[in-house]
């Protein structure tokens, strides 16, 4: 029952954090060279930032009922690995860039592109979440399928 409840929490956690992930890692993409999609990211991270912790705490919380009820294996050390930086990154991205987002957009200037130097970290924590998500969810899928 525990292994059940702890996968059921787990991948809701994937779903709801992966889901806002994706959607404004795609926002910021665009918004690299667009005014426009400049705008709809500062105002969209205002909504997807509580849900992507709140699928981190989920993930965490059902990847330890899980794994707490089957074997540990290389994937288990992979996912622990994985939480410390994807947690890095998102606080990095939530008490650093999100307050200078929301402060441009008090502003008034929430349309003019971000500078090279803000893009190019934020590209880099958009590499670090599209490989830590995404890879921590094919591991898990990897992990039901030959261990569970």
């Amino acid at each position: 029952m525990f292994e059940f409840i702890g996968l059921f929490i787990f991948i809701s956690g994937f779903i709801i954090g992966l889901g806002a992930v994706t959607v404004i890692d795609l926002h910021g993409l665009l918004g690299r060279r667009s005014s426009y999609w400049t705008e709809a990211t500062i105002r969209t991270h205002k909504v997807t930032k509580p849900l992507i912790w709140t699928g981190m705490f989920l993930a965490v919380l059902g990847g330890i009922i899980f794994y707490t009820q089957n074997p540990v294996n290389w994937i288990t050390a992979i996912h622990a690995t994985m939480i410390p930086i994807l947690l890095a990154n998102g606080l990095y991205l939530s008490l650093h860039i999100s307050p200078i987002l929301i402060e441009r957009e008090k502003d008034g200037r929430a349309r003019e592109l971000l500078d090279e130097k803000m893009q190019r970290s934020i590209s880099l924590s958009f590499i670090i979440s599209f490989i830590g998500w995404w890879g921590s969810l094919g591991l898990l899928i990897h992990y039901i399928l030959h261990y569970a």
